[in-house]
This record gives structure tokens, sequence and C-alpha cells, in this order.
């Protein structure tokens, strides 16, 4: 998030952290699923976008429109919370956007840390993003924004539901709809770093042409913690068209021994 964006994002989070140490975990889940369909709707309407991120009209003013909207159709604490959001400046409509989903968001991986599953749905999101890529007509339909998103949802619903975490479930659909202007891919994997960081860990996407035995993933995972200075969750993807050797990426940062790349620099150089 741009600093502005963050700072108007900080003060509702603040609400939400202080919200969820007390409340239970239906509570914490009614508020994410309300504050999803409250950017839901955003996303349908770019007018009320553009009131609710209007800097020429005050905090108080744009705080008394959201409350005039859904007054008596979201819970008290949504209310509050969204209030303390919209009351925020935002660099502009698509911004406040992205923080609405993000507190939904929030709110979703606070009630499944509460659930002690937080764990689960991390793992949960990876594994079903690994089923989407080993199968190309299924990734090409989930990733086509031409197509109905009530029918991607829907097929996404035949796929999933009833067999993971019902928070696993709902970022799944968000992912559809495209987290943060992301693809779906993108979003899946923005997600998936956002239930990791909750937990205090970053994420490694690991990619080996043969599976790592306990031991390695041990030795691994210990070795980006110390690189890091946080544990580290580690997202290993078999790939044998790699050869050999490992890609290892952390955020931005990409870490590629395999055997695949020194063949294509090999390659490049005789090329010469």
């Amino acid at each position: 998030m741009e600093t502005v964006n963050r700072e108007a994002y900080g003060a509702a989070a603040d609400k939400l952290a202080e919200f969820s140490a007390s409340a239970d975990v239906q509570k914490i889940s009614s508020v994410a699923d309300e504050t999803l369909a409250v950017a839901e709707l955003l996303r349908r309407e770019p007018r009320l976008r553009r009131a609710l991120a209007d800097p020429a009209r005050s905090a108080e003013d744009r705080s008394q429109l959201i409350s005039s909207i859904l007054s008596g159709k979201v819970g008290d604490e949504t209310l509050t919370l969204l209030s303390a959001l919209v009351g925020g400046r935002w660099s502009g409509p698509g911004a406040l956007l992205d923080g609405v989903e993000r507190l939904g968001v929030d709110a979703l991986l606070s009630a499944a840390d509460q659930a002690g599953e937080l764990a689960e749905v991390e793992d949960e999101l990876f594994r079903f993003g690994q089923v989407v890529s080993g199968d190309p007509r299924l990734a090409a339909a989930l990733a086509d924004s031409t197509a109905p998103l009530a029918s991607r949802q829907e097929l996404v619903r035949d796929l999933v539901d009833g067999k993971v975490k019902p928070a696993t479930f709902s970022l799944a659909q968000l992912a559809l709809a495209g987290f943060g202007g992301r693809g779906f891919d993108s979003s899946l994997s923005r997600l998936v770093e956002l239930a990791a960081a909750k937990r205090n860990r970053s994420v490694a996407h690991v990619t080996t042409a043969v599976a790592l035995t306990g031991e390695e993933e041990d030795r691994l995972a210990g070795r980006l913690a110390e690189l890091y200075g946080r544990e580290v969750s580690l997202k290993i993807d078999i790939d044998p068209r790699i050869i050999g050797g490992m890609r290892v990426q952390v955020g931005s940062d990409l870490y590629d021994g395999t055997v695949a790349r020194r063949l294509a620099e090999a390659r490049t150089a005789l090329a010469k």
C-alpha cells in the first residue's frame, strides 16, 4: 500500500485487532463476511466508491454516508470498522476498494486463527492453487475474466465446498473476483502470503525436480529463517522439467540453482 493508504487502513486494522482479541470465532466470521459483501457492492458501484473516497468530502461526511447506506444491513461492529476505514484519506476509489477487501481478508484470517485453523487455511489455499495450475483447462476456465464471475465461483464451489475450511472457500472465491485488482493466480499467491504473515511467517515458493525429504525441508526452512529473520513456510512444487537443483522465491527474491537454468546459460554462452 502507498503511505497514505496504509495510514488510512491502519485505523480500521487497529479496531479490528482490538475487536478480534475479545470476540468469538462466529462474530469475527460474521464481520468478515459482511465486509467482503460490502467490497462486492463497491466493486459493482463505481459512483459509490468515488463518493466514499472523495477528498473534497470531510471524514465525518464520508462516515455518515456509509452509515446511512449500511445501517440495519450489517452488524454494529462491521459498521464501526467500515466507518473508520472510509473516514481515512485514500489515494483514490480503487485504493479504498482494496482496503475494504483487505479488511475482510484480515477478519477471515483472524477468525481462522482464533479457531486454530490458520495453518490449514494457508496450506489449503496453496494446494488449491497447485490443483488448478496442474489442469490447464481448469486454470484457463477460472482465469477467464470474460466469463461470468458467478459461473466461475460455482465451479470453485463444486471443486472445494465441504472439502476445505470455510475461510479457504471464501478466500478462493475472492481470488476469482481479483483480490486487489490482481489476476486469479496472483490473488491466490497473495492470500497465501497474508495467511503466512498472520502467523509471523514469510512464504518460500520452492521448485524441485524430486520431492525433498523431511530432513531436507527442515534444513532449507532453517537456512531461510536465518536469512530473513523469521520463520518461513515452504510451499513446494515438484517439476521434473528443471532436471535437478532447486528454485526458491521469497517475495521478490529469487534464488535459481536449477540445472535447467545452468543449461540455458551454457547454451546462451555457446551461441555467442
